[in-house]
């Protein structure tokens, strides 16, 4: 049987891209907001007429049971699948290729590649499921570099063993998050880690990267999830100790978590699962005010409730997903357990809603012992809307639309100043570089001290001046961000397009210690050059 294919320059699987049809149904859809846009869909070049630059180097031949220079795996280990990568596969440009790329199947594997790589001054660079927003997988590496060699974990993908006594599990870097799931359930466990990317990203990569995750309220990120990590590095392997807590010195954990393949590989990770959810309550609930939403979410992540969703949409956001066309803002809330019934926690966390003018006409939904989330009324419609979303974002660029999204997260105090600056700053400029656009926002997870707020920005593309027109807004967006009190990612990663900001974000003193640790870890500096820091 043919396996699958995922597409080369966009989004997932290449049979979920729309045919003509949809294309032109998709068009009409957008036309009556963006009149100046064209809509005319453009095809990608076939895969296999796509020119790539000839490799610089040769598979050596130590590595050549699971190394390859192969068009077809150089072609897919490019790019991932931020705008700007999407519109260059989309033009045919893979200039970015690596020279190979190694699959390696365990980790003495993988400890070859680096020593290979660093006799050579070859740059190695980690790869999960390939779906970075922020170039932290392109093997833009420079000339100081013999090539590049792209590091797919996607072969160590197996849960190894399970602790249903501590509630653990050791799992494989290069696991997907479906493959996991499946493993995991025939313990009885989930790790309830659904990022976006969720079909294709990894737990290497969502370690890596610090991802966000289901969980709107207090678990919201793969920290938050892990117990130990092992890493391999250019100087051995570092693996911590697992342990519930500790106050020994600084976590060494938090070296591994966000290292974005600049200090080592990540192998495999002892990860806190939970047992599968009984009980669930769902509601959604309508505001005329998006203030009065946003002090609703406020008390509710204050509240000490932990709802598993609290994920607020503005009256835009709701419209273009599909949620409501009224003019409302929604207030998504649901509450989870294997162990006991939440009608008590959705009936307070309902009168705080209605306490700052909210409206549930439809009540909650509550069920036990069912196989998904409550998805009626408004809530299912934003799931779906949100798992079609990177889909949907393909499509639009192959309209000619320039849309992106961009996260942040900063304190309930200077929520208002910031979202005041971002809404002002990204308007001028989709003005100034599209003539015009639409910005959406969202809360994907919440705090007691703050909300981490996300952000859609819509616009016709000039075509041949895609990439200018992305990269002015996102400076302005970043840019704004920075000056008022935002962090330049709640979720997204660093990578290469976050640097410049990340850069200015990080204390100096901190950017100095985190260069000695790659210089210690990592001393020729092969790994994901241009990431996070440089030596020097």
């Amino acid at each position: 049987m043919t396996a699958r294919a995922r597409s080369y320059w966009g989004w997932g699987w290449a049979d979920r891209f729309p045919d003509a049809a949809a294309l032109r149904a998709l068009a009409e859809r957008v036309r009556p907001f963006f009149a100046n846009a064209a809509l005319e869909p453009r095809a990608a070049p076939p895969g296999d007429e796509v020119r790539l630059p000839a490799p610089r180097i040769e598979v050596p031949a130590a590595l050549a049971a699971f190394c390859t220079s192969d068009r077809d795996a150089r072609l897919a280990h490019t790019y991932g699948k931020s705008y700007r990568d999407q519109v260059r596969g989309l033009r045919g440009d893979f200039a970015a290729a690596p020279d190979l790329v190694a699959l390696p199947g365990n980790e003495d594997q993988i400890a070859a590649v680096l020593e290979w790589c660093g006799a050579r001054k070859v740059a190695a660079i980690p790869f999960g499921g390939g779906t970075s927003v922020v170039g932290g997988v392109e093997a833009a590496v420079g000339a100081r570099y013999a090539g590049a060699l792209s590091l797919d974990l996607r072969g160590l993908d197996r849960v190894l063993e399970v602790d249903p006594v501590s509630r653990a599990a050791r799992i494989q870097a290069g696991a997907a998050g479906p493959v996991l799931e499946a493993q995991l359930a025939a313990h009885g466990f989930t790790l309830r880690h659904f990022p976006q990317s969720f079909e294709f990203s990894t737990l290497g990569g969502w370690i890596a990267t610090r991802a966000g995750g289901h969980y709107a309220t207090l678990y919201t990120h793969i920290d938050d999830l892990v117990e130990s990590t092992r890493m391999l590095t250019p100087r051995g392997v570092l693996e911590t100790r697992r342990l519930p807590a500790s106050g020994a010195g600084p976590n060494p954990d938090r070296l591994v978590l966000g290292s974005e393949g600049a200090l080592g590989v990540i192998t495999e990770a002892w990860m806190r699962v939970t047992p599968r959810p009984r009980f669930r309550a769902g509601a959604s609930v309508t505001f005329a005010d998006f203030a009065a939403a946003v002090a609703a979410a406020r008390e509710v992540a204050q509240s000490g409730l932990h709802p598993s969703n609290c994920r607020l949409l503005d009256a835009t956001e709701a419209l273009i997903n599909g949620v409501s066309a009224d003019g409302s803002a929604i207030l998504l809330l649901a509450f989870e357990s294997a162990d006991h019934a939440l009608d008590a926690w959705m009936a307070r966390a309902l009168g705080i809603a209605r306490a700052h003018g909210g409206d549930c006409p439809r009540g909650p939904v509550v069920e036990e012992e069912s196989a998904a989330a409550p998805a009626e009324g408004l809530s299912g419609g934003w799931r779906q809307a949100f798992l079609e979303a990177p889909y949907l974002q393909s499509a639009m660029i192959s309209l000619g639309m320039l849309v992106d999204t961009f996260e942040t997260a900063c304190t309930w105090q200077r929520f208002d100043e910031l979202h005041a600056a971002i809404l002002e700053a990204v308007t001028a400029a989709l003005r100034n570089a599209c003539g015009g656009g639409i910005v959406s926002t969202r809360f994907t997870h919440v705090y007691p001290d703050g909300p981490a707020p996300y952000y859609t920005f819509l616009a016709a593309a000039r075509p041949g001046a895609e990439l200018e027109q992305w990269a002015q807004v996102k400076k302005a967006a970043a840019d704004a961000i920075l000056a008022h009190g935002g962090t330049i990612t709640h979720h997204h990663g660093v990578g290469r397009v976050h640097r410049p900001w990340y850069d200015r974000e990080r204390p100096d003193a901190f950017a100095a210690a985190l260069r000695a640790a790659k210089s210690a870890l990592d001393p020729d500096g092969i790994l994901n050059p241009g990431v996070l820091v440089d030596l020097r």
